[in-house]
């Protein structure tokens, strides 16, 4: 849900018309033009983009000549069938020779193997939807990047950092397309790295000196790697005084606070009550240092810690003093992992001003 609510914030962001043909929890099959193949590499959700060639076992026949080439399977997992249309491709491909991988039991060809073979191997693609479509993968989502982004960097905050993935989708999904962006609870740096990777001014704070020279260090690392142009404005500043640290107005805040302490258990929903007022003493008056530097119908993306309880039920709060400070809330999602006690429950946010 998550992916999919960033793919269509990507597309209101930057103008892309689409229309949905078929969809599902793991794929969207959608007409639209060629300009989504040169903005792919923006989204953090998506995988692969796949052009559709047609519909039907004869489509075979349309797909281009690959000496090597690799098959994607989406909506079944039978490896007779794997096999048989694998088959077919290198028979509709004679008389010149051409090879498959065939590893054990895997349908769908993780990016990573499809990267180390780009351009040379091609990964044709088949969706077991309403109809058998059939494709060939023209973009892939390069997780080396955002390895690199993560854990290659010269400062890290393990478990603590938000991971580059997450970090890109939620600055899609502010939808923001240029201006002044900030991330008040900056940490290492890695929500502004994504901002100067987007072309944004980048804004970041907190409020410990040595995490500030932490993402400094990062930030000059990331303009040297990733040849980056532009430069981030960082400092110390208290997220409750903000309006004390600058003089500008931003466009888009997009941030991941202090969520509260480690849990060691699942709470009961009593505990988790609690936690949560304790917390929103706290993010309060955060929101309110938001409405003194944030333009008429600015957005902000934040995470607000929700939790996983002792009966497997999630607890989400209901923030309504967002609203009398002025924030409409336009969305919410949450992103965890099962083994995970305190879920992110991201908010987009309006101000209305």
């Amino acid at each position: 849900m998550l992916s999919e609510a960033e793919f269509w914030a990507f597309a209101r962001r930057f103008g892309i018309k689409v229309k949905v043909i078929e969809s599902s929890k793991d794929w969207l099959i959608f007409e639209s033009n060629k300009k989504i193949e040169h903005l792919f590499h923006r989204l953090g959700g998506s995988l692969k983009l796949i052009r559709i060639v047609g519909e039907g076992e004869e489509t075979i026949a349309d797909l281009e000549y690959a000496k090597l080439f690799t098959l994607s399977f989406y909506g079944k997992e039978d490896w007779r069938l794997w096999r048989k249309m694998g088959s077919k491709i290198k028979k509709s491909f004679k008389p010149e020779p051409s090879k498959f991988f065939k590893p054990k039991n895997i349908y769908s060809m993780p990016s990573e193997l499809v990267l180390k073979g780009f351009p040379d191997v091609k990964d044709f693609v088949f969706i077991f939807g309403n109809k058998l479509y059939v494709g060939e993968t023209v973009r892939v989502a390069d997780p080396f990047e955002l390895k690199k982004l993560d854990v290659e960097r010269p400062r890290q905050r393990a478990i603590l950092s938000i991971p580059p993935r997450l970090a890109r989708i939620m600055v899609n999904l502010s939808e923001v397309r240029e201006g002044n962006a900030l991330d008040p609870f900056c940490g290492v740096g890695t929500i502004v790295q994504e901002f100067l990777l987007q072309g944004l001014n980048a804004y970041g704070s907190d409020v410990n000196p040595k995490i500030v020279n932490a993402a400094k260090e990062n930030i000059k690392w990331l303009k040297k790697e990733f040849r980056v142009k532009r430069s981030a404005n960082l400092q110390v500043c208290d997220a409750k005084k903000l309006h004390r640290c600058y003089r500008v107005k931003f466009d888009v805040i997009v941030s991941e606070p202090y969520l509260g302490k480690p849990l060691k258990y699942h709470p009961t929903r009593e505990e988790a009550v609690r936690m949560a007022n304790e917390l929103d003493r706290f993010y309060y008056p955060v929101f309110e240092s938001f409405a003194k530097i944030l333009r008429r119908n600015a957005r902000v993306v934040f995470v607000f810690p929700a939790f996983k309880l002792k009966n497997g039920k999630i607890y989400r709060k209901d923030r309504r003093w967002l609203e009398k400070l002025g924030f409409e809330v336009l969305a919410k999602y949450t992103d965890f992992e099962e083994r995970h006690k305190v879920v992110r429950d991201i908010h987009v946010l309006r101000f209305r001003g």
